[in-house]
């Protein structure tokens, strides 16, 4: 069948990839979306993104002003073990 389909942008960009990374033409590359789009076969889902939080307890003593020279501090350190490694 022949139809005219228009694409969102990023759409056309995901069909070009394909084409691309397969090797294939842009009608084969739409079908095999559209395939796995409606069958739902050959489509993994990735699992839902959370981020695990710990309590840190009350009272805390770190300033969080101070957060980012605390960060610039440690990996100074690691960068100065890392290269006495290396000697």
């Amino acid at each position: 069948m022949r139809t005219t389909v228009t694409l969102d942008p990023d759409v056309e960009g995901l069909i070009r990839d394909a084409m691309r990374e397969r090797a294939i033409s842009f009608k084969e590359a739409l079908n095999e979306a559209a395939r796995i789009g409606l069958r739902g076969k050959e489509h993994k889902r990735v699992p839902k993104f959370a981020q695990k939080t710990f309590r840190m307890g009350e009272g805390q003593e770190f300033r969080w002003d101070k957060a980012l020279a605390v960060a610039d501090a440690i990996e100074d350190e690691e960068l100065n073990r890392k290269l006495s490694l290396r000697k």
